[in-house]
C-alpha cells in the first residue's frame, strides 16, 4: 500500500472520528465566532499537535499488539461489540434524539494554542480508536507497521482532524442551523460506516477461526 493511500486512510478515519459535535470542534467554532478565525485556527493547530502524538502512540501500541495475536483477537471481539452498539445507536436511537447544543464557556486568557493542546490531551478517545483502526487496516493488508507507514498514517490523522475543525470554524453558522433531518442523515452515514466496519470485523473473526 502506497504512503499516499495510507495518508488518506488516516485522514478519512480521523474525519470520521471528529464529525459528531463535541467539545473540541464546538470550542474551536466558539473561539472563531468570538475572537476571529485566526484564533480558532491556532486552537485547532494545538489540538492537532496532540492528535499527532496520540495517533503515533496508538500505532505503536497496535504494532505491539500485532505481535501478540491472542490479545488482538480478544480486543477485536470487544471492539466488534462496541462498533455494533455504536451502529445501533446512530441508526435507531440517535435519530429520535433532539440535537444537543454544547455551549462551552471559554474563560482562559492563555494562548489558544496551548488551550487546544490541553483540551486535546484530556480527550483520550483517539488512542483506543486509532489503535483499533490501525490493527484493522493492518489485518486486511492496507497498512504495515514500518516507520514510514506509521508516520504517513499519523500525518493523515492530524490533517483529517484539522480539516474537520476548519469546517466547524468556517461553517459553524450553517452547521448549528442544520435541520433535524440533516442531523438524522449524518447519523445514518456514521451508523452505516460503523456498520461496515463491524461487518469487516466479523468476516475477519470468522476467517481466523
Amino acid at each position: 500500500m502506497s504512503l499516499t493511500v495510507i495518508f488518506f486512510l488516516g485522514l478519512f478515519f480521523a474525519l470520521l472520528g471528529v464529525i459528531p459535535p463535541g467539545l473540541l470542534n464546538m470550542t474551536a467554532a466558539k473561539i472563531s465566532l468570538k475572537e476571529g478565525h485566526v484564533r480558532g485556527i491556532v486552537f485547532s493547530v494545538g489540538v492537532c499537535v496532540i492528535v499527532f502524538a496520540q495517533t503515533y502512540l496508538a500505532a505503536i501500541f497496535a504494532r505491539y499488539l500485532s505481535r501478540h495475536p491472542e490479545v488482538v483477537s480478544i480486543l477485536r471481539s470487544v471492539a466488534l461489540v462496541i462498533f455494533v452498539l455504536i451502529t445501533i445507536y446512530f441508526l435507531f436511537i440517535a435519530k429520535a434524539s433532539p440535537k444537543q447544543q454544547i455551549q462551552p464557556k471559554i474563560k482562559s486568557k492563555h494562548s489558544r494554542f496551548f488551550q487546544g493542546m490541553l483540551m486535546s490531551a484530556i480527550n483520550v478517545f483517539p488512542i483506543p480508536y486509532q489503535a483499533y483502526m490501525t490493527i484493522t487496516l493492518a489485518s486486511v493488508g492496507w497498512l504495515n507497521f514500518e516507520q514510514t507507514s506509521i508516520i504517513s498514517y499519523v500525518a493523515g490523522a492530524g490533517m483529517g482532524t484539522f480539516v474537520m475543525l476548519y469546517i466547524y470554524i468556517f461553517f459553524f453558522d450553517k452547521i448549528k442551523s442544520k435541520s433535524f433531518t440533516s442531523q438524522k442523515n449524518m447519523n445514518y452515514i456514521i451508523g452505516g460506516i460503523t456498520g461496515i466496519i463491524s461487518i469487516l470485523t466479523i468476516i475477519k473473526i470468522i476467517k481466523d477461526w
